[in-house]
């Protein structure tokens, strides 16, 4: 939050935070020794807008996974094979990606986000996110939970009128990763995809 360019949430948001959050892993790695920062990527990422992949190259961050050419339906199906517990845990992706290009990115709607989609993974929902547009919260959920959401709606919307939404919207398209990256340009997309080849 003490980064204006993160603050502002113009499309490469990304960049700026993880450039800062990989300077700092730097700083540890250097203290302690290790040859290289990894992180979680795997192949199915470099199809969506990524602006933080461009700060992971100019970092010389390691990609393993991605290396490996695994797939996220590989990782699950190898980390099953292998009995870990986290085989089948819900993508979660930084609460800030839920928040539109341009619109400032503020503490209690990060507060509002997080406490909403804890409210509907309660209710036994396997992969959520709540889209932030000012006063309304738009619901992504996997399509053959949408019937769940809307048996619930009552409780749901007596809920999210409490965090501070006026309005409370499912929407019927399902959970998509990168929903609110369909409004940007493909200028703008495309930019960032050369950026971080």
């Amino acid at each position: 939050m003490e980064n204006a360019n993160f603050v502002a949430n113009n499309p490469d948001r990304c960049y700026h935070c993880k450039t800062g959050l990989y300077s700092h892993l730097q700083n540890i790695a250097k203290e302690l020794g290790y040859p290289y920062i990894l992180d979680g990527s795997n192949v199915d990422d470099l199809g969506d807008y990524r602006p933080g992949l461009q700060a992971k190259n100019e970092q010389g961050v390691r990609s393993t996974l991605q290396e490996a050419g695994l797939t996220k339906d590989e990782i699950r199906a190898l980390s099953k094979e292998l009995g870990l517990s986290t085989w089948d845990k819900p993508s979660f992706a930084c609460l800030s990606s839920r928040i539109p290009c341009g619109t400032i990115i503020e503490k209690w709607k990060i507060d509002q986000l997080d406490e909403g989609e804890f409210l509907l993974s309660q209710l036994g929902l396997y992969q959520v996110r709540v889209r932030h547009h000012d006063k309304i919260a738009r619901i992504e959920v996997m399509p053959d939970e949408i019937m769940k959401v809307v048996e619930h709606r009552e409780a749901i919307y007596e809920k999210f009128t409490k965090l501070g939404f006026t309005y409370v919207t499912l929407d019927l398209q399902g959970y998509r990763t990168g929903s609110l990256n369909e409004v940007l340009s493909k200028e703008t997309k495309d930019k960032v995809k050369e950026a971080s080849l």
